[in-house]
């Protein structure tokens, strides 16, 4: 076990074999080594490791506070969305922002908001607080479509099925919408 001090309350994390990433209010996405190891202790047999802030590798500003995070399915690419209305994919190999998705109408309505990749990779989905479903185009940038007849409050979290055949939504309100027409 490790136990690191994140630095700011975190929203979401996700992680590889070697690297943990994790999305904060202060604005930042965290990258950290756990392969550092910094000291080992044994307490009733149970291992844990224990880290110090030198395990960050980088991090990276962005405009609002992070929501949430998504690895692509390759894991060399992370998908983010914040409060500043934006979701952004991140190249892990070089840890810069590759691409910013926005839509005219797309609001990030809370903290907690979720979005995700495709399970191909090809397109991103993020659910607004206006009830509408944005889907992205990663090849293009821009809004391939927009579903918005079901919800009548905040989408808090989407997600793809394996299959990429349906995308699944849930607002605010308790309501959740599968969507098959993609």
């Amino acid at each position: 076990m490790k136990t690191v001090f994140a630095g700011s309350s975190c929203n979401d994390i996700v992680c590889t074999e070697q690297c943990v990433m994790s999305g904060h209010f202060d604005k930042k996405v965290r990258f950290w080594d756990i392969r550092v190891k910094v000291m080992r202790l044994q307490v009733m047999r149970v291992k844990v490791m224990v880290c110090r802030a030198e395990s960050i590798v980088n991090d990276l500003e962005l405009q609002g506070r992070v929501t949430c995070l998504d690895l692509s399915q390759e894991r060399t690419e992370l998908l983010t969305c914040s409060r500043d209305d934006l979701l952004k994919i991140i190249d892990l190999r070089t840890n810069t922002v590759r691409q910013t998705f926005s839509a005219p109408g797309f609001k990030c309505g809370a903290d907690w908001t979720r979005v995700c990749f495709s399970p191909d990779g090809s397109y991103v989905v993020g659910g607004s607080a206006d009830g509408g479903v944005y889907v992205w185009n990663v090849l293009t940038g821009k809004l391939d479509r927009l579903l918005d007849k079901n919800h009548s409050s905040a989408i808090n979290a989407v997600s793809w099925s394996p299959s990429g055949t349906f995308v699944l939504s849930v607002e605010k309100g308790s309501k959740a919408v599968l969507w098959s027409d993609l």
